[in-house]
């Protein structure tokens, strides 16, 4: 496994040999703050997505975190307490390329949730195309309670996962819910036993992995673009997708091995 760090917040794990060869860790470790996103913070959760972005041979990215009671609690509010209104609409550009870095992540990413994922920690794992929770999860969009609104995504992430009315309802409350109700409401994909967030969110990359990193790339680009047009144009972007792969090395290496019935080595282009 080989690391690199990002700042002083912030470590990139890429995982040893095989299809988890192919996945990374973007982990949070700030745990003398519970992971809450400082500028510094921001920073670097910025730069490893640029980072990983440009790696061709990362296929997911599982967002995971060093606290064992939280997986971020959100924006720093301490350093936030000293800020000027100049300071502030200063640190928005920094603060909003963080959780932009994590959502325009060309492959699949998961977040692994524990204890608590609140404001902009809950954005990070909303930004995420998978959530697997512990039972220990706790996450919710307070931030009405403390004069601001959602500002890493959140008025527009959640009701994309459970519609306009119950994404209303969850940020007009403020309110928290607990792992079982997040679940029931499709806040999380997966809920598992207290503990196990990351080996189930690292077994289900890796199984992820196991496939086409041209196709993955692509499919995530069509299911992004593709949401909330129309049907006409949603199927224009399934078609440009589509073609992005046919010729590729990838969709004659799966065909042959499906022929040949043996595992695909991907050529990745």
């Amino acid at each position: 496994m080989g690391e690199e760090r990002f700042g002083e917040f912030v470590v990139v794990r890429r995982h040893g040999d095989g299809d988890v060869g192919h996945v990374a860790e973007l982990v949070l470790d700030r745990p003398k703050a519970m992971n809450a996103v400082s500028s510094e913070m921001a920073r670097s959760i910025a730069g490893a997505c640029t980072a990983l972005a440009a790696d061709r041979d990362v296929r997911v990215v599982v967002v995971t975190s060093t606290h064992e009671r939280a997986f971020c609690v959100g924006a720093d509010l301490k350093e936030r307490n000293s800020f000027t209104d100049a300071d502030l609409l200063r640190q928005r550009p920094v603060a909003r390329a963080a959780y932009t870095g994590v959502l325009e992540l060309p492959v699949p990413t998961i977040a692994a949730v524990h204890g608590f994922a609140l404001g902009g920690g809950f954005e990070l794992a909303l930004s995420c195309d998978l959530i697997v929770a512990d039972r220990t999860a706790v996450v919710g969009l307070p931030e009405v309670s403390v004069g601001v609104i959602p500002g890493g995504g959140g008025t527009q992430l959640l009701p994309r996962r459970v519609g306009a009315a119950r994404a209303a309802e969850l940020i007009f409350t403020a309110r928290r819910l607990q792992a079982a109700e997040a679940r029931e409401l499709g806040l999380v994909d997966e809920l598992v036993e207290e503990g196990r967030d990351r080996e189930a969110a690292l077994d289900l990359a890796a199984r992820i992995a196991a496939n086409s990193p041209v196709g993955l790339r692509a499919a995530k680009r069509a299911l992004r673009l593709g949401h909330g047009l129309d049907l006409r144009a949603g199927l224009e972007v399934e078609d440009a997708a589509w073609r992005s792969v046919a010729f590729s090395g990838d969709r004659a290496e799966g065909v042959a091995a499906f022929n040949e019935k043996r595992r695909p080595n991907w050529p990745g282009e």
